[in-house]
């Protein structure tokens, strides 16, 4: 139990991970994987590289000090990390390596002493905040062994199909290598893939929003190519690999689908807004919402829709806008799976918006705004007032979004969203 005066000094450090966080937090790392090599293959090497996962551990650490006296005001902060931790299988004794080496890189950044009480309260602070942890994440596997279908760690899926859906996007379509029944997820929900990776040498994980929605056959990922963005940059591992490196036939590791964003009422007006490969999930939710959508062009009858709907898969006509930003139309993947649903579906409604076209694509046909997506301009038949809206996209592209829909009077508890490419696992 940490007491009162062990959490004063905690909350000294303040300043000090306001200024140094990421330091300690890049020291943190590379002691910790130096020491447990092991650990590689849980702690994506390319948010190492790109210094992705050790901003975030800096924003969660100082979150967590400057919140000590009233740490429920994290919970959806821990509630988005459990989910993270369990699709990588991150168990309790876990937390012990996590904890020594934190506590010996306080110690060694700031120039203190193991035995100085500003360690000792931290490692009080650090166990109350793992044992919420633990005690959250115990909660979700066991709901994991609950779900039919379901499974703990890995599993081995086939890749049986890859799709190019636009210049930088292609899908996977996951079979179960046991061929036993998958469970019925939510919408909205992602996975982690496990391959090994050449140039490293390792597996490596990485978290993919599902693509479809739930149908007892297959899990779909749309995965975006990540190119080197300069010249002393590398591309992504994974995306790299799954793209050149696996084919089809060829066996992954797959951990089963979690994560706490997800469609949350089906008989509402719907609202899914999306940027460059954010439209994933909401792909996921939009074929919840409008099932009979028959199945991807070239698939065999193995790819038909289930006889019998899954739960809440019988269509509404609810209104559905589907308003989604890319930079071209080169890169907009699955428009033509969307624009044939809007064709055949008068309650659906699609809304583009393009950075960049060429003189062949029509404005009012192929896409609506011309330019980065200004929610203002958007037409109101497309944002109902009494509708619930999904974000997902780069973190500037829902911060605006989201900051523009409270403009326009649409209350903060009817907007859900998602980041993705955050960095992965914090603590």
């Amino acid at each position: 139990m940490i007491t009162s005066e062990q959490k004063a000094l905690v909350k000294t450090t303040v300043p000090l991970l306001r200024e140094n966080g990421v330091a300690l937090t890049n020291y943190f790392y590379q002691r910790m994987l130096k020491n447990n090599p092991g650990l590689k293959e849980t702690f994506n090497m390319g948010h190492q590289r790109n210094g992705a996962q050790a901003k975030a551990l800096a924003d969660a650490v100082l979150a967590y000090a400057e919140s000590i006296d009233a740490p429920s005001v994290l919970a959806p902060m821990v509630e988005l990390i459990c989910h993270k931790h369990v699709s990588l299988n991150i168990q309790a004794p876990d937390y012990d390596i996590v904890g020594e080496n934190l506590l010996y890189s306080i110690s060694e950044v700031f120039s203190v002493p193991m035995e100085d009480p500003l360690i000792v309260a931290w490692g009080a602070a650090y166990q109350q905040l793992a044992d919420l942890f633990i005690t959250t994440e115990k909660s979700l596997y066991e709901q994991q062994e609950k779900m039919p279908g379901s499974w703990l760690g890995w599993r081995d899926f086939i890749v049986e199909r890859k799709v190019k859906e636009s210049s930088e996007i292609t899908s996977l379509y996951l079979v179960a290598k046991d061929q036993k029944a998958l469970p019925t997820y939510q919408p909205g929900q992602y996975i982690t893939v496990r391959v090994t990776v050449p140039e490293l040498g390792i597996k490596q994980p990485r978290q993919y929003s599902l693509s479809d929605s739930s149908n007892g056959k297959y899990l779909r990922i749309s995965v975006k190519r990540e190119d080197a963005r300069a010249e002393n940059q590398s591309p992504g591992y994974v995306s790299s690999t799954l793209h050149h490196v696996i084919a089809e036939g060829d066996t992954i590791e797959v951990s089963a689908p979690t994560g706490n964003f997800f469609l949350v009422n089906p008989d509402h007006n719907n609202v899914l807004i999306s940027a460059g490969i954010g439209l994933t999930p909401m792909i996921a939710m939009l074929n919840q919402l409008i099932p009979d959508h028959g199945r991807p062009e070239g698939m065999t009858s193995r790819w038909e829709p289930l006889k019998s709907p899954l739960p809440h898969a019988e269509e509404n006509k609810k209104q559905i806008s589907f308003i989604h930003a890319a930079r071209s139309p080169d890169v907009h993947a699955m428009r033509k799976e969307v624009r044939e649903l809007a064709d055949r579906h008068n309650n659906l409604h699609v809304y583009v918006a393009y950075e960049f076209v060429t003189d062949n694509h029509v404005p009012g046909k192929d896409y609506q705004m011309l330019g980065r997506l200004n929610l203002k301009d958007v037409p109101a038949q497309f944002l109902p007032q009494d509708a619930d809206y999904y974000l997902c996209g780069p973190i500037p592209f829902m911060q605006h979004q989201n900051a523009t829909l409270l403009e326009l009077g649409i209350p903060q508890e009817r907007i859900y969203s998602e980041a993705f490419g955050t960095g992965g696992v914090s603590l």
